[in-house]
């Protein structure tokens, strides 16, 4: 790209700085009743006190009624059909008595990159918040339902850091059910394996960031632009994914780091030199052809059932939700509670970019659609609480959220657990 001379745009300018923090951040949520009193003796400062004690005794009236209505509300709805429920529609609901099955103190498989709370997290309502469907009843995630579901089975899930964020939070939730002598984990050949000894079962994780081969794949390039894509070669990834019984993909993140992504076709003697620049757009629907293509034709779906985790927004912007002082999601402690609402850390060109290749696919894909309800959770981000460089942020660090606020990935306990309920939910 050749340079600018002058005042570059306004717009320009705005898209490079978050385009370098995008590309940054991809590496390193008693009442009183008054009774009793004679009214003609009161003063006004008693008057002021009934009339303070009265709006308590409303309130409590109507929060309990609300409380009824609510309980009503949810004895009416269906329990969870895929075919008749929608996902999307719905809110989330603080529940305070929420039971937490695991947090990144007791569970020892979250990295930590998530591990907000051992990072220094001081407040924790982001823990405690459902996602409520309108319609229907989402079951809650039972630990022994899910390892009966996955007994004798291969469980893969494939894709970034936060399809491993998503990998992690499951084995959290199945782990305290399985005594510590009949579970283990280990790597082997860059596959995190978790092993379930007693249901014969594995929850596996496997690292492929653009599900088709790049020279980053192995040894992470930070820098965007030497990155280089081989859109139509998968073999060596996809090698590892024959004989899994329930895949989980996901793929989004990694293409969002520039304009342009550096591509290549096939395997030449000359290695990476002869690439194209394309689109990331036109990147990206080639790579899931090219995904696709190998799952219809290697794969028997009454063998193995595919889920794609569909794209994980970014909250980047506090604008979005008319936090204009903020610093992207930074010291943000609750979540959106506008009905629908989309800010603009998700890329919808992205998702109708899945949504037509999987529509031509002859292999049933199963979406597990976390877009819309991701996109309320601003207060679900590590932020500060996190990691650079392989180190925990410090004070000075967290102090400068400007620079260090990660807007992409989430807490662990948080946000990813909610995921799998949907993934256990439709197994």
């Amino acid at each position: 790209m050749k340079a600018h001379r002058g005042k570059l745009p306004a717009s320009i300018v705005v898209s490079v700085i978050g385009g370098l923090a995008f590309a940054g951040l991809i590496f390193i949520e008693d009442l009183r009743i008054v009774t009793g009193i004679s009214i003609i003796k009161l003063n006004a400062s008693k008057l002021h006190g009934i009339y303070n004690s009265t709006m308590i005794l409303r309130r409590g009236e109507r929060q309990r009624r609300a409380l009824e209505e609510g309980m009503t509300d949810e004895e009416n709805k269906v329990m969870f059909d895929p075919k008749r429920c929608s996902v999307t529609d719905g809110k989330w609901v603080f529940n305070e008595s929420k039971y937490l099955p695991y947090d990144d103190t007791t569970c020892p498989y979250i990295d930590t990159q998530v591990s907000c709370k051992r990072n220094g997290r001081p407040d924790k309502e982001y823990l405690y918040w459902e996602w409520k469907l309108d319609n229907c009843t989402l079951p809650r995630f039972d630990a022994n339902s899910m390892l009966e579901k996955i007994r004798g089975k291969r469980m893969m899930f494939v894709g970034d850091s936060l399809q491993r964020a998503q990998w992690a939070s499951f084995v959290c939730l199945v782990y305290s059910a399985i005594p510590a002598s009949k579970r283990s984990m280990r790597n082997d050949h860059g596959i995190s394996i978790f092993t379930a000894m007693e249901y014969n079962a594995t929850v596996e994780f496997y690292w492929a960031p653009f599900l088709i081969e790049s020279n980053t794949d192995e040894q992470i390039i930070p820098d965007p632009n030497r990155r280089i894509l081989h859109v139509d070669s998968i073999v060596n990834h996809a090698r590892h994914w024959e004989g899994i019984d329930i895949l989980v993909f996901e793929t989004y993140i990694w293409w969002m780091s520039g304009q342009t992504i550096k591509s290549v076709w096939g395997s030449f003697a000359n290695g990476d030199e002869g690439f194209e620049e394309l689109d990331s757009t036109i990147a990206y629907k080639i790579g899931l052809k090219t995904w696709a293509n190998w799952i219809d034709s290697r794969l028997d779906p009454n063998k193995t059932k595919i889920f794609f985790t569909t794209m994980s927004p970014t909250h980047m912007r506090s604008a979005d939700w008319n936090h204009d002082e903020n610093i992207r999601c930074f010291n943000e402690t609750k979540p959106v509670l506008k009905k629908g609402y989309q800010g603009t850390g998700s890329d919808r060109r992205m998702m109708e970019i899945v949504s037509s290749v999987v529509a031509r696919m002859k292999t049933p894909v199963t979406f597990l659609n976390v877009t819309q309800l991701s996109e309320h959770r601003i207060d679900g981000h590590v932020s500060v609480y996190t990691e650079s460089q392989g180190r925990v942020l410090t004070d000075e660090q967290k102090a400068d959220p400007e620079q260090y606020a990660d807007c992409i990935h989430w807490c662990l306990p948080g946000v990813p657990d909610t995921w799998n309920q949907l993934l256990y939910a439709y197994l």
